[in-house]
This record gives structure tokens, sequence and C-alpha cells, in this order.
């Protein structure tokens, strides 16, 4: 079975806010630091959000419900982690992402 995953507004805002940061902590690192972090960082989520379209329910559980939950992505010495609900039988939605340091999603 293959899933097609979606990301909500939300989402999409989330990596954005999140490509800036990594961006924004080179650019502030003496030398300027490595600002290719930040594409290295995008295509890590991209090939974990890949992940969930061959296999969602191996991710944990974020509740109660068995069709919520949450995908670890590692990048470098800490990750990534996406919030997803399994819609249906055909469909992910990926509805937040965080980095793992972060004590929330936004």
């Amino acid at each position: 079975m293959s899933y097609r995953v979606k990301l909500t507004r939300e989402a999409e805002d989330d990596l954005l806010r999140l490509y800036d940061f990594v961006l924004e902590r080179e650019l502030d690192r003496v030398g300027g630091g490595d600002l290719a972090v930040a594409d290295r960082a995008i295509v890590a989520l991209q090939d974990g959000f890949a992940t969930l379209r061959s296999s969602p329910f191996t991710c944990r559980k974020a509740d109660q419900s068995p069709f919520l939950r949450e995908l670890v992505i590692p990048f470098g010495g800490t990750g990534y982690i996406a919030l997803f609900e399994i819609a249906d039988n055909n469909t992910v939605i990926i509805a937040a992402v965080r980095h793992q340091r972060e004590d929330d999603y936004h």
C-alpha cells in the first residue's frame, strides 16, 4: 500500500521557519558557517516524509488515537519531529514539524 503525503499550511510554515533558523545560526558562526546545512536539513526532512508513503504505522503514537503519530527525523546530533495523522487508507497529513529541542509544535 502506498500513501499520499500532504502537508498542512502550518507544516509548510514550520519548514520555512526551521530553514530560516538553521540559516541564521550558520550565519552567526565565526567565519560564516556552512550555509548548505539549511538545504541538507530540508532534504533530510523530505527523505523522512517519504518514509511515510509506505510505513506510517511504524511511527510512535502521539496520542490515544492510533492515527495521530510522530515521525522522528535524525539530522546531525539532533533532528526533527513531524506530527502527522493517517487520514484514511490513502493519505497521511503532516500537521506540524519541530526541532527536537523545541518545547512543542508551533
